[in-house]
């Protein structure tokens, strides 16, 4: 037995994709994962996966775009655990690649709403716990993109919010220094994920056409923010890139 309690994560969108890797990754470590995410079906499937590998994660529904489901979440982590260590703002969603003024207002905000206002909510909860835990202080990982940096045609609800969510990530690193609360990003390209999924069949160009593109493994992406959470609060990754190494990023277009 460890003489140490288990750290305590939460991360957002934690039933799918990046965020059941990033999960399964920190058990594996020993962390006390909380999942949250809207649909509890998937909640289940990944803590039922994710408790072979470590400590048995708690799974709580939540809305990230809704204020009270946020509060609901982060007050249900304090009163089983005590303390919150670490926060991976990863929920998030898309738009359908349409052009831009044929987006609706409400195909916009549900963008907005999951990509940046949840990441926002997520932080402020984040913050009112780290500060008044002892030991006091966290480390928060927000999930950007490679569209945070260049986007994809047709992208403009997801690639402004990741835009958006890299300012988030400075402000939050920069007022999160005097409550030993770290803050970095991961941009993650081309991971093999069910929504990824298409891009084997072609994706979209700059150029009009449409081709496959290459993916990898998303247990990779799992180990770096498994990376970026274990470091002292001392240090701290503010950026990394993980991606497809043969994806049209550098040079795209």
């Amino acid at each position: 037995m460890s003489e140490h309690p288990p750290r305590i994560a939460i991360v957002t969108g934690g039933g799918t994709g990046i965020g059941r890797a990033a999960a399964r990754a920190l058990a594996g470590a020993g962390w006390q994962v909380v999942l949250a995410g809207r649909r509890i079906e998937p909640l289940e499937r990944a803590m039922a996966e994710i408790g072979d590998n470590g400590p048995r994660p708690l799974a709580i529904p939540t809305d990230v775009g809704n204020p009270e489901s946020v509060r609901a979440l982060f007050d249900r982590t304090w009163d089983a655990f005590g303390r919150l260590d670490l926060l991976f703002n990863n929920a998030g969603t898309g738009a359908p690649a349409i052009p831009i003024d044929s987006l609706s207002y409400e195909q916009w905000m549900t963008v907005v709403n999951a990509n940046l206002t949840g990441a926002f909510l997520c932080t402020q909860q984040a913050f009112r716990l780290m500060k008044m835990q002892t030991p006091r202080g966290g480390r928060i990982i927000n999930n950007g993109s490679i569209s945070a940096h260049t986007p994809r045609p047709l992208s403009a609800p997801y690639t402004a919010t990741k835009h958006a969510v890299t300012g988030l990530t400075k402000s939050t690193a920069l007022d999160g220094r005097a409550w030993d609360i770290a803050c970095g990003q991961i941009d993650i390209g081309n991971a093999a994920t069910e929504m990824t999924d298409r891009m084997t069949q072609g994706v979209l160009q700059p150029d009009g056409s449409s081709r496959p593109e290459p993916r990898m493994d998303v247990d990779h992406v799992g180990q770096a923010v498994l990376y970026m959470a274990g470091l002292p609060l001392e240090s701290n990754v503010l950026f990394m890139t993980v991606m497809a190494t043969k994806m049209p990023f550098v040079g795209r277009g």
